[in-house]
């Protein structure tokens, strides 16, 4: 079937200015780009005032985990309504793929953030994939997975036995058409690999021009995972281990999600791009990806100290032992640069909805009882498994700052949450990009280009990216005079996101969300 996209304003991905033109796409592809295409189609769709996109990449995102759920549209659905076509997948060390189906640690697949129905091979994962998939997928294999399939969350150091059964299962995805690996030093139980076993990963990666992405092992002035008194910041040392991955393997590397959480990190901005700039400079392929907005979804745990949890109800209930609590907390608090009105509570338990999108302050102010009683109470009725919306990730002028870097490309790192209030990335990223691209006098071809083409080139994703004859036809035809978000709901769907196309199917047709399973599998050549 031939369909032709009439005398829109054409945004084709190179970062050069939009010009008047038609795209004509049949099937999968785009067989023509150009001006008053004279050419019989069984279908014209006028799209006079409207902005024609490559469809646009998310850079960073997990929904590889949500693919062979009964329910998947539902975890899809608002990425295709803020005009995503294409996620890159298997970030921060985690994938559904990369293990052995008979594995024992089936349940630490994910790291406890997500929960892998099937984990298998790579060769597995595409099979189960072909028909099930909502947008395309950009498959990276996680090095915290593939290690907890071999070893759950032990945290002893990989043998050199471990090391080649790690490295086998990425040849095995590698050789398949992944486009990469990723690694995730905050979590379990990838914080645990050593050296040896890092660069071995890393290595094996570069040797098919891969691509490694990075989850550091801190994001803020001072982590769990440093020691307390260092030279300098754990932000910074968490980029300097990421560089010294980088040289020591040869891969290519993206820093995934560049964030300065709490007020305390913000001055270190210049310092941070600072290293980017300067291994670029001498030929390293280092570069980062970035949010729209100022805040992320993080534990309610992320200032509970992990020795006050160990305690007995009698120990813990001592003066000592919450004075001591209330002290740490506080230095927690002071050193980061975040405060209760920071933290929003994103989910507790099914009893207590009423305290989800409420801060901390509110919830006290409620209750008649102070801002740490309050935290307290969350912590204990959420089993200390409670979820928050942590803010001070950046301030506008970072947002700003990232935005204009040449180095950056755009990403969501959100998922549709089961319960609870919604992570507003996982529904308005890519519109709000858009609207901060006016507000600061970005062009938009520079910001379409981040979302696209820029994206494309640096993951190697081959026909996409681009509105080009023989390309995939993705697209995303959006209203730039009406694009609208809802900060103060999450889960609002954008307006002015007009036609979305997968590969060459419509899946958004005048703003009305069609759906159907048009995506695919993405493999490396």
């Amino acid at each position: 079937m031939k369909t032709l996209l009439k005398n829109g304003l054409l945004y084709d991905g190179s970062g050069k200015p939009p010009f008047r033109g038609d795209v004509l796409i049949e099937d999968e592809r785009i067989l023509a780009i150009g001006e008053n295409l004279k050419a019989e189609a069984q279908l014209v769709v006028d799209v006079t005032g409207l902005a024609v996109c490559p469809g646009l990449i998310d850079a960073h995102s997990h929904n590889d985990f949500f693919y062979d759920r009964e329910d998947a549209e539902k975890f899809y659905r608002p990425f295709i309504e803020q005009g995503i076509t294409t996620q890159i997948t298997g970030n921060c060390s985690f994938s559904p793929f990369g293990v052995d189906e008979d594995t024992p640690y089936r349940d630490k697949i994910g790291g406890g953030l997500f929960d892998a129905q099937h984990p298998c091979s790579f060769a597995k994962f595409k099979e189960r994939a072909r028909g099930r998939l909502y947008v395309n997928l950009v498959p990276l294999i996680g090095q915290g997975s593939v290690r907890a399939g071999i070893a759950g969350y032990d945290p002893a150091p990989f043998s050199a036995e471990q090391i080649e059964k790690e490295l086998s299962h990425v040849r095995e995805a590698m050789e398949g058409g992944a486009f990469g690996g990723s690694l995730g030093f905050m979590y379990e139980p990838d914080r645990y690999a050593r050296e040896d076993e890092i660069i071995a990963f890393a290595k094996e990666i570069a040797k098919y021009d891969g691509i490694v992405t990075v989850h550091p092992r801190a994001c803020s002035v001072v982590s769990a995972d440093y020691p307390l008194l260092t030279k300098k910041s754990h932000l910074e040392m968490g980029l300097d281990e990421t560089v010294d991955i980088m040289k020591k393997s040869g891969c290519r590397l993206e820093y995934s999600h560049l964030i300065f959480t709490g007020q305390r990190s913000w001055k270190l901005l210049d310092k941070m791009l600072a290293v980017f700039h300067r291994e670029t400079a001498n030929g390293q392929p280092l570069a980062f990806d970035n949010y729209a907005f100022h805040y992320g979804a993080s534990v309610i745990t992320v200032v509970f100290p992990e020795w006050y949890a160990q305690l007995s109800d009698a120990e813990a209930a001592k003066p000592i032992n919450r004075m001591k609590l209330k002290l740490t907390i506080l230095m927690y608090r002071k050193v980061l640069g975040i405060d209760w009105d920071d933290m929003v509570v994103a989910y507790i338990s099914d009893e207590h909805p009423e305290y989800e999108g409420k801060t901390v302050v509110q919830c006290a102010a409620e209750e008649g009882l102070s801002n740490f009683d309050m935290y307290l109470k969350l912590v204990r009725l959420s089993g200390r498994a409670g979820s928050i919306y942590l803010g001070k990730y950046y301030n506008d002028e970072i947002v700003r700052r990232l935005m204009e870097e040449e180095l950056s490309v755009f990403m969501t790192d959100a998922w549709v949450e089961e319960k609870g209030l919604q992570n507003i990335a996982a529904f308005q990223t890519f519109p709000q990009f858009f609207l901060l691209a006016k507000r600061y006098g970005m062009p938009v071809e520079r910001i379409v280009r981040k979302m696209t083409g820029q994206t494309a080139d640096r993951y190697g994703i081959p026909e996409r990216g681009y509105l080009r004859p023989g390309y995939k036809a993705d697209l995303t035809v959006l209203d730039l005079e009406h694009l609208k978000v809802n900060e103060a709901k999450p889960d609002f769907r954008p307006e002015g996101i007009v036609h979305v196309y997968i590969n060459g199917r419509p899946v958004l047709q005048n703003g009305r969300y069609l759906g159907g399973t048009a995506g695919q599998v993405v493999l490396k050549r």
